[in-house]
């Protein structure tokens, strides 16, 4: 067994990845993107969050959180937003993959990976460094050529906002990085 540790910071900024069972792409429609929007605003009317960024690709998701402060439960909204949404989604006739033993035995369904990727940001730039990946996504991932063309991103606000001109994410900009693998 792992003996990895999370970092719990009370009122911290997290950013977090979410893929779903065997990547499949349970986001790529319309009616997976309304469940999950759904378990979104559950999750955060009972346990407060800002949601500061974010991506939704067919097959996981990103996000940046800024939690109340003296709060540092990020994993129980996670375990419950993962929990609204597969409740919505078999419900609807949604099938999960099989299950394997160590998942029957742990009373789990085969719609999310079972654990998820956390990291706390230090700083301003550290923040930046994530929100950027996050924008970038889409691009890295071949789903669009051009970061603005991407429809399930935070992009489009942030740049609302006057914080990223519209035509961002070329070869300069994103060069600290192309590298990263968060996922």
């Amino acid at each position: 067994m792992s003996d990895y540790r999370r970092w719990y910071v009370p009122g911290g900024t997290y950013f977090l990845t979410l893929v779903t069972h065997e990547r499949r792409p349970l986001f790529g429609n319309r009616l997976g993107l309304k469940y999950l929007r759904s378990a979104w605003r559950l999750v955060r009317q009972r346990w407060p969050f800002e949601t500061v960024a974010l991506v939704v690709l067919p097959d996981h998701l990103h996000a940046v959180w800024s939690l109340p402060s003296g709060d540092d439960r990020y994993s129980l909204r996670l375990s419950k937003l993962k929990e609204h949404f597969t409740r919505m989604f078999l419900a609807s006739g949604g099938t999960d993959r099989q299950l394997s033993d160590s998942r029957l035995q742990r009373r789990e369904r085969g719609v999310w990976q079972r654990r998820f990727w956390e990291h706390v940001c230090r700083d301003e730039r550290d923040l930046q460094e994530k929100v950027d990946y996050i924008h970038w996504n889409p691009v890295k991932h071949g789903l669009v050529e051009h970061v603005w063309d991407y429809r399930w991103s935070s992009f489009r606000r942030f740049v609302r906002l006057g914080e990223y001109p519209r035509g961002w994410g070329n070869a300069a900009e994103v060069a600290h990085i192309t590298k990263a693998n968060w996922e």
